[in-house]
């Protein structure tokens, strides 16, 4: 009896953390119906099996690669136009911009048209297509081999060509958030061609939709030690905010 009762548990466990992208022991303990030391038996079988990453006070759920641009682009879509809108309040007219690729920084992109004068640096081609259609801002490509799956250039010749703009804004996407404030990407190509993004800009944003947090990605982000904010579409839990915090990392929840 006790083994068909563990398994009811831990697809409980996957089902709230996938949903959530992490959990407390004290939240899920009050949830199941079970004690605290329970559940941290179950985190830690679960975690052997590389189902979810056990975190101080609970656990979060695991992701090792990033699924396709066009896979991800409804996902949360209202809350990407969030982001989106509290990021073009950000940009002056006139701004010289670097636009990662990704979904949520090609929101980002079709929101601009509010926006007069803007030089934009891009590596998607979505977000170039779009500029170049619908405003008359001024587009740079920044050139490389085309991944399919983001549908962006990507390597060598990107990161050489990031270094040969000055740059006002970088607004950069990530692959998750961590319990303790940390921003991860998926590959350290990705996160590389990120931190060169913010090392170029005067001031650097990274766009990061609430299907994020929680979520444990492989890389760390470095930003090398300069300023770097987050535009979120919904308040993190209470715990993350304050990891921010100590990190020196502004943030902007959109309305």
């Amino acid at each position: 009896m006790a083994r068909p009762l563990a398994i009811s548990r831990h697809e409980e466990i996957l089902r709230r953390i996938g949903a959530e992208g992490v959990a407390g022991v004290a939240e899920l303990a009050a949830a199941l119906g079970v004690s605290q030391e329970t559940v941290r038996r179950d985190l830690k079988a679960l975690a052997a099996r590389g189902l979810l990453d056990v975190v101080h006070g609970g656990a979060a759920r695991r992701q090792s690669f990033e699924p396709a641009l066009a896979e991800r682009e409804q996902e949360n879509a209202a809350g990407k136009a969030a982001i989106a809108r509290a990021a073009v309040a950000l940009v002056p007219d006139g701004s010289v911009l670097l636009l990662d690729s990704g979904t949520t920084t090609l929101a980002l992109a079709r929101a601009l048209g509010a926006r007069r004068g803007l030089t934009v640096c891009t590596n998607s081609l979505a977000a170039a297509l779009h500029l170049v259609r619908h405003t008359n801002h001024a587009v740079h490509m920044l050139g490389g081999e085309v991944d399919r799956g983001e549908e962006a250039t990507a390597g060598v010749d990107v990161l050489a060509a990031i270094g040969r703009f000055r740059v006002d804004l970088a607004f950069i996407g990530a692959g998750g958030l961590t319990p303790d404030g940390e921003i991860t990407d998926y590959s350290w190509a990705g996160a590389e061609q990120r931190r060169r993004m913010i090392e170029a800009a005067a001031r650097a944003w990274v766009l990061l939709d609430r299907t994020k947090f929680g979520l444990l990605t492989p890389v760390r982000l470095d930003t090398g030690g300069h300023p770097v904010g987050l535009v979120v579409d919904a308040e993190p839990p209470p715990a993350t905010r304050r990891a921010l915090t100590r990190r020196g990392i502004e943030l902007v929840v959109a309305g």
